[in-house]
């Protein structure tokens, strides 16, 4: 299993901001819109210095000193994992670029950081670890699963320019991740790494709300496949940031929207039928059935929901 840091202390932790000169290797600024070529870390337990190893306008590519040289296909495949984000998604500030830091021997699972969050010096940013030393190598399997794994998180904590995900309470670490990851490999047309996946998380269950929820397979594909597909994921983040509740959050450099509050099961089966164009109560029934992660009857806040939120319809 792939271990992830808690998405909602990585949003409010707050780091100071360190910028570091591009330079050649003689010494000398070449490339003003180069990323930095050195970048110290400053998170968390993690002090490597991190080398830029490649980079295009897509994504930059960070190794630390064990992670092997020889391996290159994070360069190509997150930059097109990156862009099809975007194309879905919408921007993520206005730096095109992903920052993806790779950790060989250390620092094992992964996490995010997104461009309104000074934790990172305000880059949409992976960092990926693992305690193998020869980590990496396959570009395959876990290597891609656990990386596009981070860039989703940076897809539910800053999408339509609103900082947080009020649906992390309630999804979790990676219930939401199983839908997006599904969706990128269809999109990127990794027809074998879509079935690979669907396969794995189709006997995927959990304890919340309730024992044996099966997530993926109960909630988040039949929404996905009979009732819009990547247009019903994207509706859900634009039907937030429309509706739901916001106030003013202060990053240390600039002013953001930012959820005010979470969602409750309720509101967030009340979201995803606006997503759908179509009424979940009856999928979220079979689901989850019919009470929260705290035992309560969820329908009643579904009900509220509905008249707090009439704007949303289906």
């Amino acid at each position: 299993m792939k271990k992830t840091i808690l998405f909602l202390a990585l949003l409010s932790l707050a780091a100071c901001s360190k910028k570091v000169v591009t330079k050649s290797a003689t010494g000398v600024n070449t490339d003003a819109n180069a990323p930095m070529a050195t970048w110290q870390e400053h998170w968390f337990d993690h002090v490597q210095l991190l080398n830029r190893v490649t980079y295009d306008t897509s994504v930059v590519v960070y190794f630390d000193k064990d992670v092997r040289a020889d391996i290159t296909w994070p360069k190509p495949y997150l930059a097109q994992a990156w862009d099809y984000t975007k194309k879905t998604y919408g921007s993520f500030g206005t730096e095109s670029r992903l920052y993806a830091v790779f950790h060989a021997g250390k620092y094992s699972g992964g996490h995010p950081s997104t461009y309104m969050d000074a934790s990172h010096d305000y880059h949409n940013v992976i960092d990926c670890g693992s305690s193998d030393p020869n980590a990496w190598t396959a570009g395959t399997g876990n290597d891609i699963d656990l990386t596009t794994h981070e860039i989703g998180h940076i897809v539910e904590g800053a999408s339509k320019g609103v900082h947080g995900s009020p649906a992390f309470v309630i999804w979790h670490d990676s219930k939401w991740m199983e839908i997006y990851q599904y969706d990128v490999y269809l999109g990127l047309g990794r027809d074998d790494d879509a079935v690979r996946w669907n396969n794995m998380k189709l006997s995927t269950t959990d304890d919340f709300p309730r024992a044996g929820t099966h997530w993926y397979r109960d909630w988040f594909l039949p929404i996905y496949t009979q009732h819009g597909k990547t247009a019903a994921l994207n509706n859900f983040f634009t039907l937030l940031a429309k509706y739901f509740p916001k106030h003013t959050y202060n990053n240390g450099v600039q002013n953001y929207p930012e959820y005010s509050r979470d969602l409750n099961l309720g509101e967030f089966i009340h979201f995803w039928s606006g997503a759908a164009g179509t009424d979940l109560k009856q999928l979220a029934l079979t689901a989850f059935g019919d009470k929260d992660e705290q035992g309560n009857n969820w329908d009643i806040q579904l009900t509220q929901a509905k008249i707090d939120f009439p704007a949303i319809t289906y």
